[in-house]
């Protein structure tokens, strides 16, 4: 089959995306990857076709950088600033891409593409969905952590009031979707779902790519949803190995502590890594820190041998030698660290970040300091604490086991034969 796989987002959100492109690939189908422009030099040196969609993603700009991990407010900011007003250019890009120079046989569309829906309901094209954490559902039943409502993080102990969650999640963005609206109307389309919490998920298969170790089924999520497990892919243009600097620094001493903000809060660090420095030193123990390509993350001080810096380093090399993990709370960072039997400090920015760190925490494998606290005292204090932790570390290694148990890979890939094969039933 010839497969569109599309979305709009960070690395985190489209390695996955890679991950079962290369694996329909090898199974004989055509995967064809429809992605802003920025990733076309990860993607095309892998021998998969690559159709460029808007808007792009600029890692230069950091206006947009601060907006979308604006605490309170990025989200909406993301959608409304951001993708909202190139919808039709993603539109058109993403119907091109599925139909020129021949019609696709089936589209996995993520969350983000909100003009996905819209291709497949103009073309006829069967179409699957996927999300990567729980927060994507809004179940009633497991309410997620909401961003702009800190004081309500804690409704999931207070029987009935996800429910008041969710109609409240509706009512504040009720006015989002607005140009989603107006674009349907524009091609003779009815209104249709809720944009943000419905019509994102499709009516045949919604594809759950994280771990039940994450998130367990809700009565309330999208009929035809499949938990199939973390999709990984993390290496540069297929090059998994660690940076040779680095690699001689795991084999020259104890496992270090690992500091990261994956590949979008990297954009937005502030003093995330001064203060990783200086827990370290206070703490006299080896760190690796991940500070990205922004030349403002580059440390004035002069560090110690203790200490080793670098721009990028493939996880699933890299936290297996590690001692714990200090992190931002992205789904792909989190599924790595729970790969890899890693206990987590994790400091979240906003969208699923602090809903991760809570279900990381309810797990018993990490310890969560807000942004704001992030500072050299308490994160000494949070890492002492961790470090000294068997228990901890016996959960972490626990979750790690479970998750050996899972191929997301194979599941979804399976899944999306299924939804192909059942097309080409009821066409025939």
């Amino acid at each position: 089959m010839r497969i569109v796989l599309s979305n709009i987002g960070t690395f985190g959100d489209i390695n996955p995306l890679i991950a079962l492109s290369l694996e329909l690939k090898r199974r004989g189908h055509a995967p064809v990857l429809a992605l802003p422009n920025v990733y076309r030099a990860k993607i095309e040196p892998l021998g998969l076709e690559f159709r460029a969609i808007r808007p792009d993603i600029d890692p230069t700009n950091n206006v947009l950088v601060e907006m979308v991990y604006d605490v309170k407010h990025g989200t909406e900011h993301g959608l409304r600033d951001f993708l909202f007003p190139a919808l039709r250019q993603t539109y058109d890009d993403l119907l091109a891409a599925a139909t020129e120079p021949e019609r696709a046989d089936l589209l996995l569309l993520g969350e983000l593409n909100y003009a996905g829906p819209l291709v497949a309901e103009v073309t006829g094209i069967k179409w699957a969905s996927y999300v990567l954490a729980p927060l994507s559902f809004f179940s009633a039943y497991d309410p997620p952590v909401l961003p702009p409502f800190p004081l309500l993080a804690h409704v999931d102990r207070f029987a009935g009031m996800g429910h008041v969650m969710n109609r409240l999640a509706r009512w504040t963005t009720r006015a989002w979707p607005k140009p989603i609206d107006a674009l349907r109307r524009e091609l003779g389309l009815g209104r249709g779902a809720n944009p943000l919490f419905d019509a994102k998920h499709a009516p045949e298969l919604v594809l759950a790519l994280f771990s039940r170790v994450l998130g367990v089924p809700q009565k309330d999520w999208p009929p035809h949803t499949l938990i199939a497990g973390f999709c990984f892919y993390d290496s540069d243009a297929g090059n998994a190995a660690l940076p040779a600097h680095l690699e001689a620094f795991l084999a020259a001493g104890e496992a270090p502590i690992v500091f990261t903000l994956g590949s979008a809060a990297v954009l937005a660090a502030g003093d995330f890594y001064e203060v990783s420095a200086q827990a370290a030193l206070q703490l006299g123990r080896r760190a690796v820190l991940l500070i990205g390509g922004d030349p403002r993350n580059r440390l004035k001080q002069a560090l110690p041998e203790s200490i080793c810096v670098a721009e990028y380093a493939p996880y699933s090399a890299l936290l297996p030698r590690a001692r714990l993990v200090v992190h931002q709370g992205g789904v792909g960072t989190t599924a790595q660290c729970l790969r890899a039997g890693k206990p987590m400090l994790m400091m979240p920015y906003s969208h699923d970040q602090p809903d991760n760190a809570r279900r990381m925490r309810r797990l018993g494998v990490a310890r969560v300091v807000q942004k704001a606290s992030y500072k050299p005292a308490r994160v000494v204090r949070e890492l002492r604490g961790m470090l000294d932790d068997a228990e901890l570390a016996a959960r972490a290694e626990a979750a790690a086991a479970r998750l050996r148990g899972e191929d997301g890979v194979k599941a979804a890939c399976d899944a999306l034969e299924s939804l192909h094969a059942r097309s080409g039933t009821m066409t025939g």
